[in-house]
């Protein structure tokens, strides 16, 4: 697996998934399975199907944060980086129609189930990076090329 990197909340936040994983909701479900089993005939046990399609999932997410865990780099925030989008940045950006924009730039496995975090690997984030405040970004996009400009960047420096 190649070197993923996140925020320390971002990190944080997948430990506690894994611990949450492993040691509350598996042993849960599979007491639950075992109850469904030992009711006899499986075929048609609703329960026992369910849960253990539910047991499959949450092994399959363990695996994967336990391979993914010890490979991350955490990216802390670095005074350098003021006045610029680097990682981990909160930026601002309105396009030349007059739509606003805010979002986090964050690594990819700290996008999900949150809104206004962006992957430093998108298209977005890309042609943000290095920008400052009042700078012209151009983002390559389906529908062809769009303009934006940075209005705002700032760094959240606690565990956020």
């Amino acid at each position: 697996m190649s070197l993923k990197i996140t925020t320390r909340a971002g990190f944080v936040k997948l430990q506690e998934e894994l611990n949450y994983l492993w040691l509350d909701k598996r042993p849960k479900i599979t007491k639950i399975v075992s109850w469904a089993a030992s009711l006899g005939d499986r075929s048609e046990n609703a329960d026992y199907h369910y849960n253990k399609k539910l047991l499959r999932e949450i092994d399959r997410r363990v695996r994967y944060l336990q391979k993914l865990i010890p490979d991350i780099k955490i990216v802390d925030y670095s005074p350098e980086q003021e006045g610029k989008v680097y990682f981990g940045a909160w930026v601002e950006i309105e396009s030349e129609g007059g739509d606003f924009k805010r979002f986090r730039i964050v690594g990819y496995d700290e996008i999900f189930g949150m809104d206004g975090y962006i992957s430093v690997e998108s298209p977005m984030a890309k042609a943000l990076l290095k920008k400052e405040v009042d700078d012209e970004v151009i983002v390559d996009t389906p529908s062809g090329k769009s303009v934006w400009f940075v209005t705002k960047i700032e760094y959240l420096h606690s565990a956020e």
